[in-house]
């Protein structure tokens, strides 16, 4: 594919009960434009083709300047009979990359008559649009269960299955948003880094993303000054969260890589508040510098090797306790053919309770016995779900088959 064009897939899903939108229209306009550019419909996955879009030379987006916005920007359209229809400004696309757009709708039946809902505005990505400097604070939080302040700190690190996202700064009117703990990341990763960088790169800065986040978490930061929610979208306070925004494969894979992972120093507990900036229109010494970790990764640094840059070389990589809302945590090797057991059964039985709402998943029987069957099974789930399609439940596999499985359930929304 030529270096000028990325692509787009649409996943449409309902909101309530995470079902497939099949039959959906999915309009694609170039951004204030009436010009139609492709049409497409989602399958009985409620996924669309990739299709390529016209996107700058990946070059803009490898070095800091000012002159070329690194990424296209298009209009969607998604419409359906039953469904209500929801319209997206600003869908990003980068040279080379693909880009993922999930969708949100309402189902039938849910009180809610076919129609508009407001268009979703993605905001620009903070490398290139103008937003508020981060206030700078403490990387390590007093760690007494109820200190002077009156805040308390949980009594160890786990990964949690929903954030709390408030949508402006503390004390300001905004919306409130669960949104899954990994689906977070990865929106923010989109939001303020380019996928198109080095892999070492977009590991070092997700797993600042992380730490800073699970710091809020274990702290209970917010909660402790009375406030109902996790972290907020404000740059100013934390990172920036842009709700209904389209992600991108690169950046996905490497959230779900390292995603129970976090920055700690020895002889403390918690997560560090990685703090960071661009590094070229604003300095932060001591912090991560974004661009700065382009260049070292492009020099050959590994991830822990830039973030040791940057916040020093005592700092470590920790794995969180536990992962909240999964039926169990990654049994720590791939699952692949011609294994057995408990956890070949975990699979199975998630399996076939997904394959209910997404019948594309062959049927499979629930023996604990990894065959062909089972195979055949995964690698159509990996497919739906924009993972590597290769039969094999590794880390990334699992917990996506675990949030899945808790959607459809209706033990939680995803």
């Amino acid at each position: 594919m030529p270096n000028s064009f990325g692509t787009l897939r649409v996943e449409t899903r309902t909101e309530i009960g995470f079902l497939p939108v099949q039959g959906a229209t999915v309009t694609v306009r170039a951004s204030g434009s009436d010009q139609v550019l492709e049409v497409m419909r989602t399958d009985e996955s409620g996924n669309t083709e990739a299709v390529p879009l016209p996107a700058p030379d990946v070059e803009y987006s490898l070095v800091p300047q000012e002159e070329v916005r690194p990424y296209a920007t298009y209009d969607l359209t998604i419409e359906s009979p039953d469904m209500e229809t929801v319209r997206i400004e600003g869908t990003q696309i980068f040279a080379g990359q693909e880009a993922i757009q999930e969708v949100r709708t309402a189902p039938p039946l849910s009180g809610f008559a076919a129609g508009s809902t407001e268009p979703i505005e993605i905001a620009d990505n903070t490398l290139w649009g103008t937003f508020p400097e981060k206030i700078p604070e403490d990387e390590v939080k007093p760690l007494d269960f109820l200190n002077e302040d009156g805040f308390v700190v949980l009594p160890n690190v786990v990964v949690p299955e929903f954030v709390i996202v408030h949508d402006g700064r503390p004390g300001e009117s905004a919306n409130d948003y669960w949104v899954p703990y990994a689906t977070y990341i990865k929106n923010v990763a989109s939001s303020e880094v380019y996928s198109t960088w080095h892999e070492n790169a977009l590991l070092a800065n997700i797993l600042a993303i992380m730490s800073f986040t699970l710091n809020r978490v274990y702290t209970e930061w917010y909660p402790s000054k009375g406030y109902p929610f996790t972290i907020t979208s404000s740059t100013a306070y934390d990172q920036k969260y842009v709700h209904g925004r389209n992600i991108y494969e690169s950046i996905s894979q490497a959230v779900d890589s390292v995603f129970t992972n976090y920055v700690t120093r020895p002889d403390i507990v918690q997560p560090l508040l990685t703090q960071y900036c661009d590094g070229r229109r604003v300095s932060c010494p001591g912090w991560l510098s974004q661009w700065g970790s382009e260049e070292l990764a492009q020099q050959g640094y590994s991830a822990l090797n830039i973030l040791r840059y940057y916040y020093g070389y005592d700092i470590t990589l920790d794995t969180a306790e536990r992962v909240e809302g999964v039926p169990a945590s990654y049994p720590g090797t791939p699952l692949r053919y011609g294994d057995s057991g408990p956890n070949v059964t975990i699979i199975q039985r998630q399996l076939k309770r997904i394959r209910q709402d997404y019948p594309a998943i062959p049927d499979l029987a629930v023996d604990g016995i990894f065959g062909r069957g089972t195979e055949a099974a995964v690698r159509k789930f990996q497919s739906v779900f924009n993972l590597t399609s290769d039969g094999i439940v590794g880390k990334r596999t699992w917990y996506r088959l675990s949030q899945i499985y808790t959607a459809v359930s209706g033990l939680a929304e995803l």
